[in-house]
């Protein structure tokens, strides 16, 4: 049974979120809020957690997870940016994007897609995802929470909790959040290219 965790969405109790990150350390898997919607996530360390998230969303190999970090120091440990992209990517973080890039030896194997040895990053603005990444001091391993099937994402706490609660550790609550994914821009070839239109604009990449 997945435990239930209840945050201001503005001023967050830090006790919980450091019961929340505790949670994370012990090898949890947890459902949370965004700036775009709710997503599944786990520590870096966790092969169990990225299994059990691939098993919620019956996700195969080339899906592409991405490191959801709290800022731009924290995302070029993970990814290679090159001066060519670093302007566009700096500009439009924090914020509704995830990007797709090559990644660094930091990023285990299990993380990139199988083949161009690319990981998705981003840096999302939200108050309560934030305080969760600064106690944890790591990015979390994440996948929008878009079930198989089923047209949007879930956006209500409670019901992420009745639906999931067999097969998540806890659940983030701190209010509806968006029913959007991020907007996704690969941007492994050096050029920009959009792989899903989402909650971000992209004209700033066209």
């Amino acid at each position: 049974m997945a435990r239930y965790f209840d945050l201001h969405p503005d001023n967050p109790q830090r006790r919980t979120v450091g019961q929340i990150a505790d949670l994370l350390r012990r090898d949890s898997l947890i459902a949370y809020p965004t700036d775009s919607c709710y997503a599944l996530g786990c520590r870096l360390d966790n092969p169990d957690g990225l299994d059990r998230i691939r098993a919620i969303r019956k996700l195969d190999r080339r899906h592409h997870f991405t490191l959801v970090c709290q800022d731009f120091a924290q995302l070029g440990q993970f990814v290679i940016v090159d001066n060519s992209v670093f302007r566009a990517i700096k500009a439009a973080t924090p914020g509704r994007y995830t990007f797709i890039l090559p990644a660094t030896k930091e990023v285990p194997r299990r993380l990139m897609h199988e083949k161009k040895k690319t990981v998705g990053v981003r840096i999302p603005e939200h108050t309560v995802t934030q305080a969760l990444l600064a106690e944890l001091g790591e990015p979390l391993v994440s996948s929008t929470l878009l079930l198989p099937d089923v047209a949007e994402p879930l956006t209500q706490g409670w019901e992420i909790k009745e639906e999931l609660d067999h097969v998540l550790d806890a659940v983030v609550d701190s209010g509806e959040c968006g029913v959007e994914p991020t907007t996704v821009v690969d941007f492994s070839s050096g050029e920009a290219e959009i792989v899903r239109h989402g909650a971000g604009d992209v004209s700033r990449f066209s």
